[in-house]
């Protein structure tokens, strides 16, 4: 099977700092690309070097940078809270990103791109498991209304611009991530960061009590991010939607995003269990139901992307004891007042 990346490529990954950008510059050097010695070459740039949501700064600095492989993993991102809190912000800012990076890449010149999705982007009622086709079905989890339609919006400009102009655009819609550089903010964390550093707070500070979200009986599936840049690096090598023997929906029509899950799926009350245990957390653990649960299960299908030879690799007690590990070794004072944290290494 052809590889669609060299070695002699040069990456752009937008949202380098962030805990999927992490994973993925992490699992391409580890599989020889960005080596300047093989002619290859990493692309970053900082905030304060390129706004993503200005389309004429975006579009400056691809002019200049020039990258053959540009992997949008940026993102406005947060929990319930934020999303019900700022809808507007989540749809506008990540709408923006997506159309600036997709547009800027096709303009200038580059040979493949990366989306990157979120399984929140499925209907709230969706069959189960959820397979790419549920995409549009029906309403969504209002929850997180405004980031799905900021995603899906990515997702139909790559569909879009890869049909109109034969431009090499694909996405992956991940289930719930964790990991190393995660989002540990107030408002900004999700159900895995904030449940980690509530338990591990509460033991450090003697705490009699924890306090979590909802009923704790919805189910959820995590992926360990490690596993996910893994997956990114597969596809851009393996896959080509244009391909004959590439994934096609039900109906035999070609697929343009797909699926990454671990298939390993858990109730947040026993989420929260396995967490208290492995953070040595001994107190009470108080459900406050006046808070919204979210979809109650939406567990994915990623039988498609298995066939490019992916699988995931870190179990979930194994993840968590990983990233409890790595966050009790590298504690500060910005843990405590509710800052992300975003490296532990």
């Amino acid at each position: 099977m052809q590889n669609y990346i060299n070695k002699q490529d040069s990456f752009f990954v937008a949202g380098h700092n962030g805990m999927v950008g992490q994973a993925i510059i992490k699992t391409l050097k580890k599989s020889g690309y960005c080596d300047k010695s093989l002619g290859g070459k990493l692309i970053i740039a900082d905030r304060n070097e390129l706004d993503l949501t200005s389309y004429e700064k975006v579009m400056s600095w691809f002019k200049i940078k020039k990258p053959n492989v540009v992997i949008i993993a940026a993102a406005k991102v947060g929990g319930i809270y934020a999303n019900q809190k700022n809808p507007y912000n989540f749809i506008s800012e990540n709408i923006k990103i997506a159309h600036n990076l997709i547009e800027a890449a096709w303009i200038n010149g580059a040979r493949r791109l990366l989306f990157l999705g979120s399984s929140c982007i499925y209907p709230k009622n969706s069959n189960l498991p959820i397979v790419e086709e549920e995409l549009l079905t029906s309403t969504l989890e209002e929850t997180n209304e405004a980031y799905a339609i900021a995603k899906i919006s990515g997702i139909k400009l790559c569909e879009a611009i890869r049909k109109q102009y034969n431009f090499d655009a694909i996405s992956l819609m991940p289930t719930n991530l964790y990991g190393p550089g995660d989002n540990y903010g107030n408002e900004e964390s999700h159900v895995m960061a904030s449940l980690i550093k509530k338990f591990i707070l509460a033991k450090r500070n003697n705490l009699n009590n924890v306090v979590c979200w909802g009923s704790g009986n919805p189910l959820r599936e995590f992926l360990h991010v490690e596993d996910l840049g893994f997956a990114c690096v597969k596809v851009l090598e393996k896959w080509n939607p244009d391909y004959k023997d590439s994934p096609k929906d039900k109906n035999g029509k070609k697929l343009y995003y797909l699926n990454v899950g671990s298939n390993e799926e858990i109730s947040i009350k026993e989420l929260a269990l396995k967490i208290a245990s492995l953070t040595n957390y001994s107190g009470d653990i108080i459900w406050d139901q006046s808070k919204p649960d979210g979809t109650f299960r939406k567990i994915i299908d990623s039988s498609r992307i298995k066939t490019f030879g992916w699988t995931p690799k870190i179990p979930l007690t194994l993840g968590i004891k990983k990233v409890i590990y790595e966050i009790e070794n590298s504690l500060d004072d910005t843990f405590d007042q509710g800052k992300s944290i975003k490296n532990f290494f």
